[in-house]
């Protein structure tokens, strides 16, 4: 009986579902959680041959904790990561139903059918991959009314018909790949900033339906045809034999030496391959920055950390740049590397450093950023043996403002929005001018084995985590916030984040140094000496309180990027104004005042922790 009765609930199940989709009012009947109604109706119409979707159950109450799904703090589902797991079967339209989705990741399954038009009443959609599947049909016009959209890639499907003017008019799109189908018509006008439609052989190159359409066809009418004489037939064919026998003698030639040529070069021009051409992002052979590198030679070593070593390298055309060789390349397959390092590569901004390009292999990645001739903050803050500091108080000011410039970048900016989660003066690089430029930013994800909204494996050093990404390895801003407090006490200390500042501190590092010392009112100590007393009291004060408030145990008590960055340019803007009014000296009027109570303080430390790396799983 109990088996009867399960069978018919199972039944009245099934039927029930099509209704959910079709109406709004029937989402939310009590006890039913309409998300799980939701993605229940697209696990029904997926193949799931690897089991992914294992834990996706009916009567849970909370989608949250399921694979491949992510949720604001408010308990909605914002993403669905089920990129490369081995799907198939068709999208269900159910989909739309889930009307907080941000981000739709399905790339590299085996999906078919047709691209769901209900997909046009997500609202919030943000990123939407659909790339390296089966889907046919036309692209929909409703994907044009996704305001908000910033990311769309259909490339490497079966899609046909003509490229809706409404998806070439979202002019909020960054990126959009349209590449390797089979679209035809007329290529209208596309708005994205960058945008790939190679790959599509019917694809006319002309904006008109006319011109692409209104060709003149031959006149069939034999009665309007002028005979040709038989002598006329054979000069015609054999003029046109011999046409066609020089022209593809040329083309063999040009090819031979083409190839030739080839053999010859070692090293060629940067490579740029349209289907991963977003603008100004290049893919680079492995032999070009081999050659660039010197063979990746000690002697070009810049630095290195968690992430990999960094050569400077030269290329052919002699720009200098600097290429990352990534220490585990198999923590993501290359479909996955593709694009996040493509997402990498649209976040622009002056103080970011610019992703020229990238290398992919069997067993490499690597990846290629300008030169930074004056390097880190940190080489900056170390320098020894110099008359005069590098780096004066009113320029580290401007270091700290830079940074947090590109940090509220990738918080507020960055659609999705990229958590950098190795903040420390290492990762602050400066420019010709000493203009801060945050570095290393997205390489976390990048190298994580496992997208989700918590992550498995911490990467960054410790004394510049957070305690709750060290404990959990969950991230968020305010993990980068953290960072950041640590960073604006090296600027300030010219310390490392776990030098102690006391001998009797054990294991407090930096922060309970300074701590200690706002708490007695002794800020004057913590100024590096190499500043020689030429710092601004009132700053200097101020600094060290938004760096305890950035740097609090619990993430909701620090403040959000932006709070700390119009605290800092209220205070730079403020010391210009009165130096202007006062038109003193800061250096003179203060002149090395306190340098030897510094140094004294100082010979009382000799207890120094390295700081240590994370780069990989827990």
């Amino acid at each position: 009986m109990d088996c009867v009765k399960l069978g018919f609930f199972g039944f009245c199940f099934f039927l029930w579902l099509p209704m959910v989709a079709a109406s709004d009012n029937l989402l939310s009947p009590k006890g039913v959680n309409y998300e799980v109604t939701a993605l229940m109706a697209v696990k029904i119409k997926l193949k799931d041959e690897s089991n992914v979707m294992n834990g996706w159950d009916i009567n849970s109450v909370d989608p949250c904790t399921w694979n491949m799904v992510a949720c604001s703090p408010e308990g909605y589902v914002v993403s669905l990561e089920m990129a490369s797991v081995g799907l198939s079967g068709t999208l269900s339209p159910s989909i739309a139903n889930l009307s907080h989705l941000q981000k739709m990741s399905l790339q590299n399954n085996r999906l078919s059918g047709p691209i769901p038009a209900e997909i046009g009443k997500l609202s919030e959609l943000q990123t939407l991959d659909l790339s390296q599947n089966q889907f046919v049909g036309e692209i929909p016009s409703s994907l044009g009314f996704l305001t908000h959209l910033n990311y769309l890639r259909l490339s490497k499907n079966n899609l046909s018909g003509q490229i809706p003017k409404l998806v070439a008019n979202l002019s909020c799109l960054s990126f959009l790949d349209l590449s390797y189908n089979n679209f035809s018509g007329p290529t209208p006008k596309i708005l994205a900033q960058s945008y790939s439609i190679t790959g599509n052989n019917f694809l006319c190159s002309s904006t008109s339906a006319q011109i692409c359409t209104g060709a003149s066809k031959p006149i069939n009418d034999a009665r309007s045809t002028q005979k040709v004489s038989g002598h006329h037939q054979w000069v015609l064919s054999v003029a046109i034999g011999i046409s066609c026998t020089f022209v593809v003698s040329v083309m063999l030639l040009v090819c031979w030496v083409h190839w030739y040529r080839s053999r010859l070069l070692s090293s060629s021009y940067v490579q740029q391959d349209c289907e991963f051409d977003i603008g100004h992002l290049k893919r680079f052979s492995f032999r070009e920055l081999q050659n660039a590198t010197g063979n990746f030679s000690p002697k070009n070593i810049l630095g290195q950390g968690g992430y990999g070593v960094v050569y400077k390298g030269c290329l052919p055309n002699r720009t200098v740049v600097a290429v990352k060789r990534l220490k585990d390349p198999s923590y993501t397959g290359e479909v996955q590397f593709q694009t996040e390092v493509e997402m990498i590569g649209l976040a622009l901004h002056r103080n970011l450093l610019r992703l020229y390009g990238f290398c992919m292999t069997s067993d490499e990645r690597l990846l290629v950023y300008p030169y930074m001739p004056n390097g880190s903050v940190a080489d900056r803050l170390r320098e020894t043996c110099r008359e005069k500091p590098s780096l004066d108080w009113n320029r580290r000011m401007q270091i700290a403002i830079g940074a947090a410039r590109g940090l509220l970048y990738l918080h507020d900016q960055c659609n999705p929005k990229i958590i950098h989660r190795d903040v420390k003066a290492a990762n602050i690089l400066l420019d010709e001018s000493f203009e801060a430029v945050v570095g290393d930013f997205g390489l976390a994800k990048l190298l994580d084995r496992r997208e989700s909204h918590v992550t498995t494996a911490v990467r960054g050093t410790v004394g510049h985590i957070a305690p709750e990404y060290l404990s959990t390895g969950q991230s968020s801003e305010k993990t980068d916030v953290f960072g950041f407090g640590i960073l604006l006490l090296e600027l300030i200390t010219g310390q490392k984040a776990l030098d102690a500042g006391n001998g009797q501190v054990q294991k407090g590092m930096i922060l309970e140094w300074v701590r200690t010392l706002f708490e007695e009112k002794k800020l004057e100590v913590l100024v590096d000496r190499d500043l020689r007393g030429c710092f601004d009291a009132f700053q200097l004060e101020k600094a060290v309180e938004v760096a305890l408030q950035c740097t609090q145990s619990h993430p909701n008590l620090r403040p959000k990027m932006s709070e700390v960055l119009k605290v800092l340019e209220g205070l730079v803007e403020s010391g210009q104004a009165e130096d202007s009014q006062s038109g003193t000296n800061l250096c003179e009027a203060r002149a090395c005042s306190f340098s030897r109570i510094y140094s004294d303080v100082q010979e009382e430390s000799s207890f120094i922790i390295e700081a240590m790396e994370l780069s990989g799983p827990r």
